[in-house]
């Protein structure tokens, strides 16, 4: 069962009041044209902050999407610095209209959390995923298994918000955190993971199933 939840992530409390305020103030000084596209501004905020619920899958071994947008990558690697295993890596890009809401992808421990100042390129860019500010997150599977899922700031977005810690157990489809005004979300998966979505898919957040761990 579903717990109740406010439809709008708390961190876009302050500038959803202050544009709401601003287009108030703009109102009432006379200037409809400026108060109109405050008004506008304030909509958009809100439509970005938006935490609608989510139903995610039943079976145990499904994977869900930590991220709403369209996959970009789907690719094996040899090793990476996260889990430092051959992996298979999936990316995830969110544009300004997607829900920026990050949920967790299966259930387990988390072993460590790793945060990286950097650049700012564009989200969909291949520089972006070695450059860029980054919040990582490792974690172990009740099956022994190791995956991350890693939080990469955008040409627009430079806030990363992550609410784990080491050693917080997690469930499958549980809000992490959120990247604020466009960003993307790579998710590192044991190599012998089934994938079953593939390049430009689009998913969503704690409920499309990117694949199977076996």
């Amino acid at each position: 069962m579903l717990t109740p939840q406010v439809p709008v992530a708390k961190e876009g409390y302050p500038f959803i009041g202050f544009a709401a305020f601003c287009t108030l103030v703009l109102a009432l000084l006379g200037l409809p044209v400026a108060a109109t596209l405050g008004f506008m501004a304030t909509t958009f905020i809100l439509c970005f902050f938006r935490d609608p619920e989510r139903l995610g899958p039943t079976s145990p071994e499904a994977l869900v999407s930590p991220a709403d947008g369209k996959v970009i990558h789907v690719e094996k690697i040899p090793d990476n610095s996260f889990t430092g295993e051959e992996t298979q890596k999936i990316s995830i890009f969110m544009n300004v209209f997607n829900v920026h809401v990050n949920r967790i992808p299966c259930q387990g421990q988390v072993e460590k959390v790793i945060y990286k100042p950097g650049k700012f390129y564009a989200a969909d860019s291949v520089k972006s995923g070695l450059e860029n500010e980054y919040c990582a997150t490792v974690i172990t599977t009740p099956a022994g298994k190791t995956l991350a899922f890693v939080q990469i700031a955008g040409l627009i977005a430079r806030r990363i918000v992550c609410w784990l810690e080491p050693g917080d157990a997690v469930v499958r489809g549980r809000r992490f955190g959120l990247i604020r005004f466009g960003s993307r979300v790579d998710l590192y998966l044991p190599v012998e993971t089934e994938i079953i979505i593939k390049v430009g898919d689009k998913v969503r957040a704690g409920e499309t199933v990117l694949g199977y761990l076996q």
